[in-house]
């Protein structure tokens, strides 16, 4: 996993953006992406916490292929966590503590939220 910071100039002065991945391998296509926007609420209240935790579990889910999450300064987030299948993310959605980590999102961590599930039939690019 890596962590990078990116400071981007605006009219408002500096803008800091916060990033995450876990290399992601995905391999053959087509697979599938599942798109999460989000915009946080203030405070921590045990979201850094449970959001290493879901990453931590994602990982040891049957098609599971990678995650890339960036979070603004302003609160607002995308994560695109990657699968083999849609049976994969439906699996992981029904996961207990993924459950309950869902409720917490709803009811603390974020004011606005939206899910995208998508399917990758072509990715190319250059990577470091």
């Amino acid at each position: 996993m890596r962590l990078v910071v990116v400071r981007l100039g605006g009219d408002q002065g500096k803008f800091k953006y916060t990033a995450m991945t876990t290399d992601s391998q995905t391999g053959e296509i087509p697979y599938y992406a599942v798109i999460f926007t989000s915009v946080r609420t203030d405070g921590d209240n045990g979201y850094g916490d449970t959001a290493r935790r879901m990453v931590e579990l994602a990982r040891g889910m049957p098609g599971f292929l990678g995650v890339d999450s960036v979070r603004g300064s302003d609160g607002l987030g995308i994560t695109v966590s990657y699968w083999r299948s849609e049976a994969d993310i439906a699996h992981w959605r029904q996961h207990a503590e993924h459950q309950v980590a869902q409720e917490g999102g709803r009811d603390a961590w974020y004011s606005e939220y939206t899910v995208r599930i998508a399917k990758v039939e072509r990715a190319y690019g250059k990577l470091a």
